[in-house]
């Protein structure tokens, strides 16, 4: 039997992480320190990138605070070449301001350094 390819091993532990909510856990173990994450389109505060892990945790709290997720169901890993791969995230979510409930999909592009962490995270969905 021969020994999955890392990037294949770092996406299965991404969906696994994801999946249990354990964003910390990913966050503090695969990421790069100044990891960039971009959004298809500008988030509220008008920015479509936040650079660092502060950044990304706040994006994070933002849209945890914003957001009821009522599922969440991840397609994947799709690897693209030795450093990247993506997933498909298939989310059914309420906006608790508005009450407004809508199934999202988005597609995230993970990109690692040298090192073997994310170092640049990129979502793509239908705005």
């Amino acid at each position: 039997m021969s020994t999955p390819h890392p990037i294949m091993t770092l996406g299965e532990t991404l969906i696994a992480l994801c999946t249990a909510g354990k964003h910390e856990d990913l966050w503090q173990a695969h990421y790069a320190d100044d990891a960039i994450s971009v959004e298809a389109v500008p988030m509220p505060d008008g920015q479509r990138e936040a650079k660092g892990l502060a950044a990304i945790r706040a994006k994070n709290e933002w849209w945890s605070g914003a957001h009821e997720v009522h599922e969440i169901k991840i397609e994947g890993p799709y690897v693209h070449g030795a450093d990247r791969f993506s997933v498909i995230f298939n989310l059914d979510v309420t906006q608790k301001e508005t009450g407004e409930r809508w199934q999202m999909q988005e597609i995230a592009t993970y990109i690692t350094n040298a090192d073997g962490k994310i170092h640049r995270e990129e979502f793509s969905y239908a705005v």
